[in-house]
């Protein structure tokens, strides 16, 4: 084999259409496009989706919110309810044994709401700004 003989396969390579060439080539006048209409002009396009003037499809359908993934690992636990447990130290697996928060709960937050009566040691739990106040103001401690 030379590199002089290697040739295409049949079919491999076909011709370029040669349009608006007159009326023996097949493709003269009209150029393949018809007669008339949008899509005979020259810049004769619309973008994905027009529907002619009728409201588009994504336009029609309604929108559906947005619902974050993580919000049902989280959980809130108020004031109030650290009084009623008897813990040294306060972490998320105390909190899901006391049933505070659900068993599938990945993080926590401790807001301000209600009044914490006694000294209490949070650890590995987030805390608002005011319930650590609150917090510290009866004694506790809070360790991130």
């Amino acid at each position: 084999m030379y590199l002089n003989t290697i040739q295409a396969s049949i079919g491999a390579r076909k011709k370029r259409k040669r349009v608006g060439r007159g009326i023996g080539c097949t493709l003269g006048k009209t150029c393949g496009r018809g007669h008339k209409g949008q899509k005979s002009r020259s810049g004769g396009f619309h973008k994905v989706g027009f529907e002619g003037g009728q409201m588009p499809l994504q336009r029609r359908l309604p929108k559906i919110g947005f619902k974050s993934q993580t919000s049902k690992y989280s959980a809130e636990v108020r004031l109030g309810e650290l009084n009623g447990l008897v813990a040294d130290v306060i972490d998320l697996k105390v909190l899901i044994a006391a049933n505070i928060v659900p068993s599938f709960t990945k993080k926590a937050k401790v807001i301000q709401s209600g009044v914490v009566n006694k000294a209490v040691n949070i650890k590995g739990i987030k805390v608002t700004p005011g319930a650590r106040q609150s917090i510290e103001a009866a004694g506790g401690k809070v360790e991130v």
